[in-house]
């Protein structure tokens, strides 16, 4: 499938050529490019997806042993080590919770009128709530974003004191043109940030309930408390950061529409109707239901779980071109093994992982040489990808290791092994993508992030079309599968620093003990890792940075 036509503002153009002229005569090819070999590629891949492993699952020993793995690869090719204490782990905190005793809910109308609702079918704690206890009247507050870049806000000062009752997901969530990142689900509708926003106006509880405009289908919404605290552990923990846990000092609790429908009655509105009164483009003015006060008890019990980032780093030869940092990344962690069933994770992202090393080697090869790009590279193996998700790539952003407005690219791979293919029926996981046959992208990788950063995307399509000569596809960028914050590189945009993700897409085996090493086209990915290498040597080297 050809990729759409990309439309570049007339406004950049000038800056672009700029960007671009500087480029090509900065242009050198990269040394020790074709020391990233095919067989290398394969033999690394067997091994590190190689049952041995077990999937390396976040928490397991098997995943530990892979960052080991890592460490070891980038201190025998003679790198740095690149976290602040002088070794190669960016030890990471991640955050588990289990259902606590004592969830309550309960709505008191007048001394004699009064309701209690029911934990797990009426209503039921988040994850990263608080334990904690509040009594308060209720004020809606739209989709309770705060979005001061975008002028948008939902609380002002109409929360303060009070519980915040918030719906789900974003306004104008199936509008390309939305402020909120087009049709990928924002940054600003996850449910810890909207409760972090709530808490810093003044709210002392927060209740979350679904947008039902949006979202009409009727709800088994005690099926849905199971799913979120099943009777029995799961076999794969969700996790979130310790630090943003840790952050949040109220109650949070999810709560059925029709409890959401009794708490707003008194205001002679609907839920629908507030539901759609919330569609703005600059906040929804909250609305206090005065009369009825709201008791609202959440209890979880939080555990710790120790994860890592591995960083190596290439100091640069410029004396102040050094300061600033190309990031080449790739998560090593899967979904790991359901007794003798190992989910391998080849494709993902073993096969971004074994890039990351090789490239690594590359560069290491080429210093070793005597040369030595201008600018510093940091090659980063993210921890915890999958369970967050993305949260060894959001706690470095949060604590990096040298600054992010200092950071002139991230390069970031993720299945880069595979030819994408989306079969009829593919189910949630292919949702938002057109089907498609893998020989029609036999030679295709994905390009992600190209609208937030067209001088990096121009730089590497001139790249590869002087060298590997791939098929850049370069589509899914605003679209209602949310590829574009389903890897690494979305922490990064985030902050403002230019990223792209190369990935090769997704098909049947994504997640399935079926992405195995053998079905890997391992042409292809050495095609990837060498332009990815490349365009990391010329992004390191040149004078001019992608703005």
């Amino acid at each position: 499938m050809p990729a759409p036509l990309r439309v570049v503002s007339r406004a950049l153009l000038p800056a672009l050529g700029l960007f671009l002229t500087g480029a090509l005569s900065a242009q050198v090819a990269a040394p020790f490019n074709d020391a990233i070999r095919l067989e290398d590629l394969k033999a690394d891949l067997f091994f590190l997806a190689g049952d041995g492993f077990r999937g390396r699952l976040v928490g397991t020993p098997e995943n530990a042993l892979a960052a080991d793995w890592v460490r070891s690869r980038f201190e025998r090719a003679g790198l740095r080590p690149g976290a602040p204490d002088g070794t190669f782990v960016q030890p990471t905190q991640l955050m588990v919770a289990t259902l606590g005793e004592g969830n309550a809910l309960h709505v008191h109308r007048s001394e004699t009128d009064g309701q209690t609702f029911r934990p797990m079918y009426d209503f039921y704690p988040q994850r990263f709530s608080a334990n904690a206890s509040t009594t308060a009247t209720v004020a809606y507050a739209g989709f309770g974003i705060t979005a001061r870049a975008l002028n948008y806000d939902d609380y002002g000062d109409r929360v303060r004191g009070r519980i915040a009752l918030i719906l789900d997901h974003e306004p104008g969530e199936r509008d390309p043109k939305s402020p909120f990142d087009g049709m990928v689900s924002s940054e600003q509708a996850v449910a810890i940030r909207k409760a972090l926003a709530a808490q810093a106006a003044g709210a002392v509880g927060v209740l979350l309930v679904t947008d039902v405009h949006n979202h009409p289908a009727p709800q088994a919404f005690d099926a849905a408390a199971r799913a979120f605290w099943p009777p029995t552990p799961p076999r794969i923990d969700r996790f979130t950061l310790a630090s943003w846990a840790d952050q949040v000092r109220i109650p949070v609790a999810q709560v059925s529409p029709a409890v959401a429908e009794s708490l707003i009655s008194p205001s002679g509105r609907s839920l629908v109707e507030l539901s759609r009164a919330a569609e703005t483009a600059s906040g929804f003015a909250p609305l206090w239901i005065d009369g009825p006060t709201v008791t609202l008890t959440a209890r979880v019990n939080r555990h710790t779980v120790a994860d890592r980032n591995v960083l190596a780093l290439l100091e640069g030869s410029d004396p102040a071109l050094s300061k600033e940092v190309v990031i080449v990344s790739a998560h090593y962690d899967h979904e790991g093994a359901d007794g003798n069933t190992v989910y391998n994770g080849a494709d993902d992202n073993g096969s971004g992982t074994v890039a990351l090393v090789n490239i690594a080697d590359a560069f290491a090869r080429a210093a070793a040489a005597g040369q030595r790009p201008r600018r510093s590279v940091l090659f980063a193996a993210w921890g915890s990808e999958e369970r967050g998700p993305l949260l060894g790539a959001w706690a470095y952003t949060e604590s990096p290791t040298m600054p992010l407005a200092q950071t002139v690219a991230v390069l970031n791979m993720d299945m880069i092994g595979r030819d994408e293919e989306v079969e009829v029926g593919g189910g949630a996981r292919f949702a938002g993508l057109e089907v498609q046959i893998g020989k029609s992208n036999r030679n295709a990788v994905n390009l992600l992030g190209y609208s937030r950063h067209p001088q990096l995307s121009a730089l590497v399509e001139r790249l590869n079309a002087a060298g590997a000569r791939l098929d850049l596809r370069l589509r899914y960028d605003n679209n209602s599968s949310n590829l574009l914050r389903r890897s690494d590189q979305w922490p990064f945009l985030q902050r403002g620093v230019p990223a792209l993700w190369f990935h090769t897409g997704l098909h049947p085996d994504y997640h399935t003990a079926y992405d195995r090493p053998e079905k890997i086209n391992y042409r292809k990915m050495t095609a990837i890792a060498r332009l990815v290498h490349q365009s990391a040597w010329t992004l390191a080297t040149q004078d001019a940075r992608p703005r």
